[in-house]
């Protein structure tokens, strides 16, 4: 796609610091600096984020914006998860109505007998075919189109095709949107021809939308939602829409190999409490459990209890090896007592410390408490359900 100088450019200098060679680079080589660097860019990008694509030579990077938010590799391949289980034959083909980079289409389509890439902007339509050949994806069609056209003139079967969009989240000013409505296309406005076009529609959203408003907003053809994060960062909100489907969906809480799935009626009752005072364990849910806010779904699901209704942390008698989040070996627990804190803390010069519902921030408690950052100590400070300000000093379990 470009020169041999400005290809040979990349390769040369791949390893290199961006910022540097944008410096020290003539502008008026025949090198084209904007995209080589991109690309040099791209590739350092795709080593963290899509290690399958960094291996291959040829691969065309967008800007480097576009590769902060696409996909990453770990992402993508939860979504083929969600494709197997799916009953058999109902995506033999796959309509991604908003191609953007193609990292999502491109793990997907390798599920697929059929795959159609629609993409609004020329250059991602060129970039994306230029990729899928050499991705090895000679059953792709690339169609530069609006989703919004594109789906008018589909000629899929229902009953074997999925649909995937995943709309920008960025209105004309580049700035960040997050209703469904604001963001392009606006799927609440294509539901009905979505569901009129395939039997299975799976809509990737911001992570940070209330997904009970997504579902409200949605309607009751959701089936499934999935809560997915990445190293306990919430990364997406996939929402699986089937025709086949009333009433309420079914929560997939996805963090790396931790998953907790349930059903809305499951957390009609608060979570338990208890007094921590004696306690062994401690528990902090990840990411995507956090975002959910199914805190009675873990009371009920494992033999532990929550120390508080606001405080989001457990604790239990015996180590639950299964808890989705991180869990810890209580050493000490002591109130902000002066004298107190001197026992607790004493041969301790360094702590990670995190709080949960208290009255400091982390930077602030740990300021308090005289530690340096760091070390296997971690102290949690909280409130239990007497309104007690207590510090939980604990190891990772």
């Amino acid at each position: 796609m470009k020169n041999e100088a400005t290809i040979g450019f990349v390769q040369e200098h791949r390893e290199e610091d961006v910022r540097k060679l944008a410096l020290q680079t003539r502008r008026d080589s025949d090198v084209d600096l904007p995209w080589a660097l991109d690309q040099i860019q791209g590739w350092q990008t795709a080593r963290r984020k899509l290690p399958s694509w960094a291996a291959i030579d040829g691969i065309v990077y967008p800007p480097h914006l576009s590769m902060e938010q696409c996909s990453s590799q770990q992402t993508a391949l939860y979504k083929c998860s969600i494709m197997d289980r799916l009953p058999e034959g109902s995506h033999e083909t796959l309509v991604d109505l908003t191609g953007g980079f193609g990292v999502d289409f491109a793990f997907m389509a390798q599920r697929a007998q059929r795959a159609v890439y629609v993409e609004r902007q020329e250059h991602l339509c060129e970039t994306a075919q230029h990729n899928f050949g050499l991705l090895e994806l000679s059953h792709a069609t690339v169609i530069h189109a609006d989703a919004e056209d594109a789906l008018q003139d589909l000629d899929t079967k229902p009953a074997s095709t999925l649909l995937y969009l995943d709309p920008a989240r960025r209105d004309s000013n580049s700035a960040r949107t997050y209703a469904i409505t604001d963001c392009m296309p606006n799927v609440l406005e294509l539901k009905g021809q979505l569901l009129k076009t395939a039997d299975h529609i799976l809509i990737k959203l911001s992570p940070m939308l209330d997904w009970h408003k997504a579902v409200s907003d949605l309607g009751e053809h959701v089936a499934e939602v999935h809560i997915v994060s990445v190293a306990n960062e919430c990364k997406e909100l996939l929402m699986l829409l089937s025709t086949d489907h009333r009433g309420e969906p079914v929560i997939h809480c996805v963090n790396d190999g931790q998953v907790l799935i349930y059903s809305p009626g499951e957390d009609n009752l608060p979570a338990a409490i208890a007094d921590g005072e004696n306690a062994a364990y401690l528990y902090e849910p990840n990411a995507s459990v956090m975002k959910a806010g199914c805190y009675g779904v873990l009371t009920q699901r494992f033999p532990m209890r929550a120390l508080a209704t606001d405080s989001h942390l457990f604790v239990s008698d015996d180590l639950i090896e299964d808890f989705p989040g991180r869990r810890f070996a209580i050493t000490t627990i002591t109130s902000m007592n002066k004298k107190e804190l001197g026992r607790a803390l004493k041969g301790i010069s360094q702590a990670n410390v995190a709080v949960r519902n208290f009255p400091m921030s982390a930077v602030d408690l740990r300021r308090r408490l005289g530690l340096k950052d760091g070390g296997e100590c971690c102290v949690f400070g909280t409130t239990d359900a007497t309104g007690r300000r207590l510090l939980f000093l604990c190891e990772k379990a």
